[in-house]
Order: structure tokens, then sequence, then C-alpha cells
């Protein structure tokens, strides 16, 4: 059945916020590389993944709406993926500090009848953060699984995000508001009875 919705994400930050606009859902996933051709423009990368995830997965789970999504930080030219390990969190929080950058989120849906994409971008300012604010953060909240080392929601975001442009909810890792829309007026699904 087409309106079936399927999250096909294993962030538990997506499933939270699609769960809090009271969509009803189910959470599967596979396994995807995320690669992505080396000339490609860097604010491109997230929805190019996101429409990669998606194409794997339809043929896995072929029948439903499915949502895939990938989220990139940029800062300057370069992405900066999940980190590894404490320095390398670090190191990306360092050069973060009292910068602007932005995160884009990629954004598939798809029915066995068509394939939408897009991308959601925001601007996130830092404050200048200091050493044991860092060295904090990163002991206590293990941002390994955090694309630039960091989750907005979390003791990071409120001492230290100054302001940011666009999304809040596009940082977390789902544009709410353009799927809202996306779903609605393409794919006929609203999260409560017409």
């Amino acid at each position: 059945m087409a309106d079936h919705l399927i999250l096909s994400s294993h962030s538990p930050r997506r499933k939270q916020i699609l769960k809090d606009a009271n969509y009803k859902f189910e959470v599967k996933s596979v396994e995807v590389e995320e690669s992505f051709p080396v000339n490609m423009v860097k604010n491109e990368v997230a929805e190019f993944l996101a429409v990669q995830k998606n194409k794997c997965h339809q043929r896995v789970f072929n029948k439903g709406t499915i949502i895939t999504a990938d989220t990139t930080v940029l800062f300057g030219d370069e992405i900066l993926g999940k980190p590894n390990n404490f320095n390398e969190a670090k190191s990306m929080l360092e050069r973060l500090s009292g910068q602007t950058h932005q995160v884009v989120t990629g954004v598939c849906i798809s029915n066995p009848t068509r394939i939408i994409s897009f991308s959601s971008t925001t601007d996130v300012s830092f404050k200048m953060l200091s050493s044991k604010e860092i060295h904090f953060y990163i002991d206590t909240f293990k941002p390994f699984d955090k694309a630039g080392g960091y989750g907005i929601q979390e003791w990071i975001g409120m001492i230290g995000v100054t302001s940011i442009k666009g999304c809040y909810y596009n940082v977390v890792g789902l544009p709410i508001q353009e799927l809202f829309k996306v779903l609605k007026d393409k794919f006929h699904i609203v999260p409560f009875n017409h």
C-alpha cells in the first residue's frame, strides 16, 4: 500500500522528529555505502546520498512510501563527517568554534510510482568554545554518530550556538516543515485524519 510510510534510517533523531510530527511509520534500514563523486559540488552531496539510499532501499522494500535522508556539515568547501574518536571530534569543534557553517540535509521520498528529492540548508554560528567546554561535551555526550561532531539539541548547542538561519530540525537531521509539505502535496500523506 503506497501510503504505508517507511523511514529508512538508523538515526534515532530522525525517528523522533517524525514521531513528534504525529506520522505513523515503520522504521526499516539497510546498510548503504555512502560514497559520492569526488568532483561533486559539496552542497549537493546530502541530496545525492539520500537518493542513492532511497534507490537501494526501494530494491529491498518495494512497496510503501520510503523516506531516506542524509545530513552533511559544510565548513567552507569541506564536508565534516562523523568523528571516529575524541581527537577528531575535538578538531571539528575547534574549527567550528567562533565560526558559521552550513548544515545540509538531503531528503528523498519514493513510492512505486514516483521519487522526489530536495535539500535544506541551515546556517549555524558558534560562539568561541573553550577547551574545557569542548572536552566536557565530547566526554559527556560522545558525539561520534553526528556529522560535524555535535548535536545542536545537546548541551553544546544550548551553550554554544549563537544563531541559526533556517530550519532547526534540519540541523537535528530532518527538515520536517519541507517534508510535511512534500508528503502532503505530492504523496497525499498527512499526519492527521482529513
